[in-house]
């Protein structure tokens, strides 16, 4: 670039975005880069604050901001995402429909220690809706080093840091265990949560069995459910230490692996997650009727996206996995499962 009084500057072509800011009102581009300067424009750069404008004059092994902006966006995105207008270096990322973001922490931190480039996110594993703003890339100063770009370029190599993974709706069976329910003493209260949790991804429920504690009967459900085309089955009940709850018995029983039996969650420590086949198969604690926030908020999304949950990712929920328990609820935008 080269600095030239603005007085001198009539026909020459802006190249970096100019910022107006009124304080309460207003912060937004004045002038674009590009814009080819005319004598009216002189007196509103002088307000700016604009005694001088740069030129652009390209020179070997440099990059325009927003030219390298639009590199490290199509380095680090992959599907799911859509863009804003690169202005001044920046470019923001818009979820494309409703999904989970899906971040890659290691590559973003490896990244992110590259000099004069920025790139910040909303957290892992986090629900997002269309058309909702999920992260950004800024380059720091109006022109870069070329070589800091190829070393980002280098880093990523065919990888991509963050997407939004789509929702593919699914269909349940659900199984509610319990004595209590089954011969009528009191009324269930987990069907209508589960059904409004997992209808709000639009999802399926085949049915509600209720059945006692039985773990032959519930064996018999889970299979039973998977036969009518179940591609998640949740058990509701019996998931405590008490010698009459046998949900999770009944669970190994019917031939499904089980990936833990406990999370470090709060609510929802006594939550089972298990696979027959790639069919997850949940046990969920009683929590799961009466918090509006638990462990199986954390878990849906990413079943819901194919995500196999493994035992690692499970302990990895320890930090963030504990929820304030909010007189007003914010969830997902909140600290809770954030950790992972």
């Amino acid at each position: 670039m080269k600095k030239i009084p603005v007085q001198d500057a009539i026909g020459s072509i802006l190249c970096h975005d100019i910022t107006q800011i009124i304080p309460g009102v207003i912060k937004d581009r004045a002038f674009k880069k590009g814009h080819i300067i005319s004598e009216e424009d002189i007196p509103m750069l002088l307000s700016l604050g604009k005694d001088h404008i740069y030129v652009w004059e390209k020179r070997e092994g440099l990059l325009h901001e927003d030219e390298a902006a639009q590199r490290l966006r199509k380095l680090a995105t992959g599907e799911g995402l859509i863009f804003s207008e690169v202005k001044e270096g920046k470019i923001n990322f818009i979820a494309e429909g409703d999904g989970l973001l899906k971040i890659n922490r290691a590559l973003l931190y490896k990244l992110n220690l590259i000099e004069e480039i920025i790139l910040a996110t909303l957290h892992n594993n986090h629900p997002v809706k269309k058309g909702q703003k999920v992260g950004g890339v800024r380059i720091i100063p109006l022109l870069i080093e070329e070589e800091k770009i190829k070393k980002a370029e280098e880093l990523i190599g065919k990888e991509k840091i963050m997407k939004v993974a789509p929702f593919i709706p699914i269909k349940v069976g659900i199984i509610t265990t319990g004595n209590e329910v089954y011969y009528g003493r009191i009324k269930d209260a987990f069907g209508p949560v589960i059904r409004k949790k997992v209808e709000a991804y639009d999802c399926e429920v085949l049915g509600q069995m209720i059945v006692p504690d039985d773990p032959e009967k519930i064996r018999s459900g889970i299979e039973r459910w998977i036969d009518e085309g179940a591609e998640m089955v949740i058990c509701t009940g019996g998931m405590s230490v008490d010698p009459d709850d046998v949900t999770p018995t009944a669970i190994k029983k019917a031939g499904a692996a089980i990936v833990t039996y406990g999370v470090p969650v709060l609510p929802g420590a006594m939550f089972l997650l298990a696979y027959k086949g790639n069919i997850p198969v949940l046990g969920l604690p009683a929590c799961a009727m009466y918090s509006k926030i638990t462990v199986f908020d954390l878990m849906l999304p990413r079943i819901l996206i194919k995500d196999k949950i493994t035992y690692e990712d499970i302990v990895a929920y320890g930090h963030g996995g504990f929820c304030m328990e909010c007189e007003e609820c914010r969830f997902p935008d909140c600290t809770f499962g954030k950790g992972v």
